[in-house]
């Protein structure tokens, strides 16, 4: 390569990496419950086949300009495709938890989103019978303090408003089976 043409070759490249060194990963936060361990059984009260309530959640690790965090609880075993069992959007930067039959013990200000039982809330795992799924907990931390978004927003919706906001993500994965 003649040496005048390469700083035209490097010059694209700088570009590149200069451009992904802004496009970092989201930080890893620490997602926990009392109910439930990673890769353990879902117990039957947070199921259809039992009361079906909502399992306590809390978190740590949270990323510095964390202004709101948001859950998607979803099933990506489901016969039809990936089955979203729960969302919960605009939870306050100042919470570290929600209790266990949110939002029936409601202690903070959130609010959820349209689940695919057609629902606003929490529904928990109901496979078919003679099979066992993951489910899986995505808490993400997000740099809005609001996604603007109504009660009942569609998964769509709310992925579509964090997109380009997620500065930190936690998972949590359990297993149930009939």
């Amino acid at each position: 390569m003649k040496a005048h043409l390469a700083p035209l070759f490097f010059l694209p490249l700088l570009f590149v990496i200069l451009l992904c060194s802004a496009c970092e990963q989201p930080a890893e936060m620490t997602l926990e419950s009392t109910a439930v361990s990673e890769g353990d059984t879902v117990p039957t009260e947070y199921t259809c086949d039992g009361e079906d309530t909502s399992p306590d959640l809390s978190w740590s690790d949270i990323p510095e300009g964390t202004e709101s965090f948001a859950l998607i609880m979803d099933d990506p075993d489901a016969p039809s495709g990936t089955f979203t069992h729960w969302l919960v959007f605009d939870i306050p930067s100042s919470t570290t938890n929600l209790q266990e039959n949110f939002p029936e013990k409601l202690t903070i200000n959130a609010k959820e989103g349209l689940n695919d039982f057609s629902e606003s809330g929490y529904g928990g795992p109901c496979p078919p019978e003679g099979q066992n799924h993951r489910y899986i907990f995505t808490l993400y931390a997000l740099d809005l303090e609001t996604l603007g978004l109504a009660e009942g927003a569609s998964r769509a919706e709310i992925e579509a408003a964090m997109l380009g906001h997620v500065i930190g993500r936690a998972t949590l994965t359990a297993m149930y089976g009939r």
